[in-house]
């Protein structure tokens, strides 16, 4: 794979799956409202796969080792990366109930996360397992910390 589109899809496909996750869980642990869910949903589909995607063409230019085209195919392949793989985790909130949909996207989003964590590993030439693992955990790190901080935050702010 070129280096745009492996920038575009392992930095695209992370941060989607880190951020929607987050919100979602956070949002979900706050309002249990699937409208409140899928719009903050939404709005990281569209959103921060533009501020994603436009750090990642400031980041490959600032470097100064590739050409426009390629730098224009990672800005490109990163917004679409986070955009799509944004919008996959609404479907489930669409078919299940919000607390089912939510436990099914967590344990999508980490499967994702470590598919792509063990073909990176194995470019790497290391232990998969401990890719995976550090991944994993940084992801879990975040869902833990935003279903808190939701609960927390429907406690202090109730309407």
């Amino acid at each position: 794979m070129k280096h745009p589109f492996k920038i575009g899809l392992s930095f695209g496909l992370t941060s989607a799956i880190i951020t929607t996750l987050g919100l979602m869980v956070g949002l979900n642990s706050g309002t249990h409202s699937k409208l409140v869910v899928v719009g903050g949903i939404l709005t990281i589909a569209i959103a921060d796969a533009f501020s994603d995607a436009l750090g990642i063409h400031i980041s490959e230019e600032s470097e100064n080792k590739y050409s426009q085209k390629d730098i224009w195919k990672a800005t490109f392949s990163t917004f679409f990366c986070k955009f799509v793989f944004a919008l996959l985790f609404i479907i489930p909130i669409l078919i299940v109930n919000l607390d089912s949909a939510v436990l099914i996207n967590i344990i999508l989003g980490l499967t994702l996360l470590s598919i792509l964590s063990y073909f990176i590993g194995r470019k790497e030439k290391t232990k998969t397992w401990k890719v995976i693992t550090e991944h994993l955990t940084i992801a879990m790190v975040v869902i833990i910390i935003t279903h808190f901080i939701g609960e927390w935050i429907s406690t202090v702010f109730t309407v």
